[in-house]
């Protein structure tokens, strides 16, 4: 079954289904797994390994529940507050990532969605780094923005815009009560209805099931995001998940391996998390089907050094 659907996506055929990916997890050995899904992202995609970086350009206070997050205001974590990133420290650090050969930067900000005053605010804040930094492109994370807040956004600069779908719509629920899914999938449709790519995908160790992880996947897909980052639970401590059980190392590079047959010519982007894992591991989740990583220090936990990184991603023989 792993050869057959293997040849069909890579003859131009449909991804695998998430039912489909359940049955294979099922069937086959991680390794069979990692080497599939790192053929069909060679041949879907190519030996570029996209790179990005983020700065949290608004931190703490958010008005949304999502268990999982340290900057709700629902939850007691210590997370710093501030309303705005200073703007020289953000085009400062984009101009750093642009000398460092990261193809993409993004400002991420905690909120239901950006204020028109902010939204302003920013746009000044892109238009200064695009003039300063020309060669890189810029991604912002605003939250659930209408048509007219997203146009802005491209009139000064950016390239990508970034809304998280989370986890599956049917699982949803269970995490979130202030927003819905729908509420998201209408800001991504809005974001590519004014000519914007999307990055969308989610975080993976909230108790989902495997096929919920890869529903993730494909209603991602469905939806239009040319970037899937898969991000992994950090537990947060005073979130409601914050004694979540931390998923296996060898779970995460089979889910891995499934989500590229679910999506086989997206950019799967490693997203948060992986600090933890052993570099054995990463190393096998960049050959099992991932094709983009997210480098630096990310939000609120910790990344990796984004020197160390370009030298294990050069070993490895892909192109930056």
């Amino acid at each position: 079954m792993l050869s057959e659907i293997c040849e069909r996506i890579i003859g131009g055929g449909p991804a695998a289904t998430p039912d489909e990916a359940v049955m294979l997890d099922k069937e086959c050995s991680t390794e069979s797994l990692c080497e599939a899904a790192d053929r069909v992202r060679e041949k879907c995609c190519g030996g570029h390994l996209d790179t990005c970086s983020i700065i949290n350009a608004r931190s703490g206070r958010c008005s949304e529940d999502c268990k999982w997050c340290s900057q709700s205001r629902f939850y007691a974590t210590g997370v710093n507050e501030y309303d705005i990133v200073d703007s020289e420290e953000a085009i400062s650090l984009a101009a750093d990532n642009e000398r460092r050969g990261v193809c993409h930067f993004s400002l991420v900000t905690s909120g239901r969605r950006v204020t028109p005053e902010h939204i302003g605010r920013f746009c000044s804040v892109f238009r200064a780094m695009r003039e300063r930094c020309p060669k890189i492109g810029f991604c912002a994370s605003m939250g659930l923005l209408g048509r007219e807040e997203l146009q802005a956004l491209k009139d000064a600069g950016v390239k990508r815009y970034h809304c998280n779908l989370e986890t599956s719509s049917d699982y949803f629920p269970t995490l979130c009560t202030t927003h819905t899914h729908a509420d998201k999938l209408r800001t991504i449709a809005a974001a590519r209805e004014v000519g914007l790519e999307v990055c969308s995908g989610g975080i993976i160790g909230m108790g989902e099931s495997l096929r919920q992880r890869l529903q993730l996947v494909a209603e991602a897909y469905a939806a239009g995001a040319v970037s899937i980052p898969v991000n992994l639970l950090n537990p947060i401590a005073g979130t409601p998940l914050g004694n979540m059980p931390l998923l296996s190392e060898d779970e995460i590079v089979r889910s891995v391996a499934l989500m590229r047959l679910v999506a086989p010519q997206a950019v799967m982007r490693f997203a948060g998390g992986r600090a933890r894992l052993s570099q054995q591991t990463t190393r096998r989740i960049l050959r099992g089907g991932m094709n983009g990583v997210m480098v630096g220090d990310l939000l609120t936990t910790v990344g990796n050094s984004v020197d160390d990184d370009f030298r294990m991603f050069a070993e490895m023989g892909f192109n930056l």
